[in-house]
């Protein structure tokens, strides 16, 4: 396993880190590797847009969007030949 040091953090932050470790009942320590997994899936390769999106608002309990009725069928592109 690797090791990291974060120089310069904020007084402040350190402080809700530790409050969130409290909270979740875990040392400062765990809560940070969990936070950094976590933020590391989120980004992970391979996960495109729609996905992303998609799951947000999944999270967020989705969106059901009321699409008006065509007006006239679709039709074909017409392309320069």
């Amino acid at each position: 396993m690797a090791s990291l040091s974060i120089r310069d953090l904020d007084d402040a932050v350190r402080e809700k880190l530790r409050i969130r470790a409290a909270q979740h009942g875990k040392s400062m320590e765990s809560e940070i590797r969990d936070i950094l997994t976590a933020a590391v899936a989120e980004a992970a390769p391979g996960t495109d847009l729609f996905s992303a999106l998609t799951d947000r608002f999944t999270r967020l309990g989705g969106v059901d969007l009321d699409l008006p009725a065509r007006s006239t069928p679709p039709r074909a592109a017409d392309l320069p030949e």
